[in-house]
């Protein structure tokens, strides 16, 4: 959708056309005040329509303020299915961030609200729909944080007064998981567990704090084991079913990362076993050797992963928190953390901090562990030292 279209100046009040499609009628009232139609309207001429009725009334001196006006106005309300129809079309969204909203609205906003009009959902309403999701508090969080955005769009182009999205830290996950993270000496174990062929995407995660998209999406080039940095650029995701290749989740995403020392020279013998590809080829195709590995194929490996070390509940995203939390632990600051991670905000780099506050007590041991553990090399899944 096009640009909205300036305010049309006429002799009497003024029409202007919204980001919606849809247009508002305004004028100036005898009392002095600012008075805008109580609904908008699907084309000008209706919005021209009710300003010429406006002006009539007043010259008959049968005018009063459109609140206070009762007659019936021959326009169709607004309904919610179509209006978050319009609103998620014209926003700039990353293809995955689409599928999610599609996916929202399909099975939790939709069911409940489509045919409703805007102005009559009550905050009630909103607050029983709400509770009726709390055994999915990651769809609840998101599908809620939804509906208010849209209703906060409504807001502003003035569709309704106020929102009925009142329901209190209803963005948040009610029961948010605690943090799962590993010691250095369980990500050891865990990688010696995990087969041989999926060791290396697993360690990046583990260790630098990358996504599974992101690991999946790493090409030859990225890994730049001469600077000791992997650089992420594009990342894998589902999209209808298929897998495909595109930006990082956020801006924030397109990093670069630095591989801790003690593991270069590993991923160096790995590197050099492995068959050479062009530096635009994926570092971790599937088995045609060009397609993104399926998320399910790492998920494989990891699970022999955490069994091996008795984690049951450990995600693979859980390797992303251990390395974020070590750094914490190590002494990052909230930007360091931001950056290595990929965050574009604060919070969830100061969440990272908190964990590791909490462990304090285990922080002095753990680095003495860090610096005296020799390196293994049989992580990579080299021969062992003689």
């Amino acid at each position: 959708m096009g640009r909205p279209r300036a305010k049309v100046k006429r002799g009497f009040g003024e029409v202007g056309q919204l980001p919606s499609g849809r247009y508002r009628a305004r004028y100036t009232g005898p009392d002095g005040g600012r008075h805008s139609a109580p609904i908008t309207f699907v084309a000008r001429i209706d919005a021209e329509g009710w300003l010429v009725d406006q002006e009539r009334m007043i010259s008959r001196g049968e005018w009063e303020p459109p609140g206070r006006q009762v007659r019936e106005v021959h326009e169709a309300p607004l309904l919610l299915g179509e209006y978050a129809a319009t609103v998620v079309a014209r926003r700039r969204i990353r293809p995955g961030t689409a599928a999610l909203y599609a996916k929202l609205l399909r099975l939790t906003i939709l069911p409940a609200f489509a045919k409703r009009p805007l102005g009559e959902i009550t905050a009630a309403e909103i607050s029983t729909w709400y509770a009726g999701m709390r055994t999915t508090p990651t769809q609840q969080a998101n599908a809620y944080g939804l509906l208010k955005s849209i209703f906060k769009e409504a807001v502003e182009e003035r569709l309704v007064e106020v929102s009925p999205c009142r329901v209190k830290a209803g963005t948040q996950k009610e029961r948010a998981r605690e943090i799962e993270v590993l010691t250095v000496d369980q990500l050891n174990r865990y990688l010696a567990a995990v087969p041989e062929a999926r060791r290396v995407p697993l360690l990046l995660a583990g260790w630098c704090g990358l996504r599974s998209g992101e690991v999946r999406g790493l090409r030859v080039r990225d890994l730049d084991l001469d600077l000791g940095m992997v650089h992420v650029r594009q990342a894998v995701v589902r999209l209808k079913g298929q897998l495909l290749i595109g930006p990082p989740k956020t801006d924030a995403g397109v990093r670069s990362v630095s591989i801790p020392p003690h593991l270069l020279p590993a991923l160096r013998e790995w590197a050099a076993r492995q068959p050479v590809h062009e530096r635009e080829a994926l570092l971790f195709p599937a088995r045609d050797g060009h397609s993104p590995l399926n998320d399910s194929v790492l998920r494989v490996a990891h699970n022999k992963g955490k069994a091996a070390i008795g984690m049951p509940g450990l995600t693979i995203h859980g390797l992303r928190h251990t390395s974020a939390t070590l750094a914490a632990q190590l002494g990052a600051t909230l930007a360091e953390l931001q950056a290595r991670i990929g965050h574009s905000t604060p919070n969830m780099a100061m969440r990272y901090q908190h964990v590791a506050a909490e462990r304090d007590a285990q922080l002095a041991a753990r680095m003495s562990e860090f610096a005296t553990r020799r390196p293994s090399r049989r992580l990579l899944g080299d021969q062992p030292e003689q």
